[in-house]
């Protein structure tokens, strides 16, 4: 792959838009959790408003991408969100941050996320040049793997200080940028054709693809259960128990992090040295259910050092789950409505993230957040059990042609 290639460009823009989430999940939790020492109920809210405007536009916004193409809404949407950063580097500088501030950010950034998620997704299967999974597992790799870079540097905030963190953020968002204005350029997006629905209209017509197929309908069933079980506790639970059983710091927060996302990489590798895996569906639920398990072992221990162990070994877990679900999206859905089906596979976790989160702010207020990660473990894993054994999704094999035949009906 060459810099002119548009997969290059694309993983390049992957890397960096990851880069930054890296940076913004440690530095905003830290912030929220740590300096301004919020309780749980409020940790949740907080970390619910990032989400929120995926849960209302993010359908909406993978419409609109079919119709004015994903390359230019991504490239929008990106450079919206290097530009919000400041209004946290703005507050510090004048010693005004506050709670009210960190969710005004959170609102600006989840309406960015809202846009770029989609049309990244829909623009995947115009440049991978027909061999969708390996892209998706490249792109994943870069996602976890650039993940780590963006939480090691901001695991340094109590000494470079949170606006040099943000910086940072603000210009790993406009490289990004950067390379999508050169995959627009390079014309390796196809124009949509014209539309004669309206947005609204092309939702209800993604919504129908999506829940005609068995096999999407269940990656979406599983992607609302872990954004309910498994997101609400590594954003909420994860810096609660930093910080009231490990009396952590930022530091602790970003390695933690670090550790997921090198477990998570580390399964993707393997992954692309095996090739094309078959049973996705199969491979999707058993990672999840020993997933489950590995994450209430997790809430189980007192030392940070077993504690990062067992994250992780989640890690490794989430690093097939995450590429299989995606690839079967892809690679079922119709060329035309790529971007709207992949909106629903986005809306299924970041629209079931609120819940997840506040749902877990609750629980950890109630009983503690070790206790209520447990609990989210019990229900994801009697979730897929009844997944496995209720649906073919365990049984089915998965191949290019059978995938393609599938997608065609």
């Amino acid at each position: 792959m060459s810099l002119k290639d548009p997969r290059t460009l694309y993983l390049i823009a992957t890397s960096t838009w990851f880069a930054a989430f890296g940076l913004q999940s440690v530095v905003f939790a830290w912030l929220v959790t740590i300096v301004l020492h919020e309780p749980a109920e409020l940790v949740g809210w907080a970390q619910s408003a990032i989400l929120f405007p995926g849960m209302l536009l993010i359908l909406l916004a993978g419409a609109l991408a079919d119709r004015l193409g994903p390359d230019r809404q991504a490239l929008y949407a990106q450079l919206f969100a290097a530009v919000t950063p400041w209004l946290l580097i703005v507050a510090i500088q004048l010693d005004m941050l506050s709670y009210p501030v960190m969710i005004v950010y959170a609102l600006l950034m989840g309406c960015a996320q809202a846009f770029v998620t989609p049309a990244r997704d829909g623009m995947l299967s115009h440049v991978a040049k027909g061999d969708i999974q390996q892209l998706v597992l490249m792109a994943s790799l870069c996602q976890f793997g650039f993940q780590i870079v963006g939480y090691a540097i901001a695991s340094m905030a109590d000494n470079l200080g949170a606006q040099t963190v943000l910086i940072v953020h603000s210009l790993c968002l406009c490289v990004g940028a950067l390379a999508y204005w050169f995959i627009r350029s390079s014309g390796a997006v196809a124009t949509a054709p014209k539309s004669d629905l309206s947005v609204i209209q092309g939702v209800v017509v993604g919504a129908k693809t999506v829940f005609a197929s068995p096999v999407m309908r269940l990656v979406v069933l599983q992607n609302v259960a872990m954004a309910s079980f498994f997101m609400g506790c590594f954003i909420v639970c994860f810096p609660l128990v930093i910080r009231e059983v490990f009396d952590g710091s930022s530091f602790n927060l970003g390695i933690l992090n670090a550790a997921n996302s090198a477990g998570l990489a580390l399964t993707i590798l393997v992954m692309l040295r095996i090739g094309y895996v078959r049973r996705a569906g199969r491979a999707l639920l058993l990672s999840q259910m020993v997933g489950s398990v590995v994450l209430f072992a997790a809430a189980s221990v007192n030392s940070f050092v077993l504690f990062g162990l067992l994250v992780f070994t989640w890690g490794l877990c989430g690093g097939v789950t995450m590429p299989m679900s995606r690839t079967l999206m892809q690679e079922l859905a119709p060329p035309e409505q790529r971007a709207r089906v992949m909106s629903f596979y986005a809306f299924s976790f970041m629209g079931a993230g609120p819940l997840g989160t506040l749902f877990c702010g609750y629980l950890s207020e109630l009983y503690g957040p070790q206790q209520a990660i447990q609990i989210c473990a019990v229900l994801m894993f009697l979730v897929i059990l009844t997944m496995t054994l209720m649906s073919t999704l365990w049984r089915k094999d998965f191949t290019p042609n059978e995938v393609s035949a599938e997608a065609q009906t």
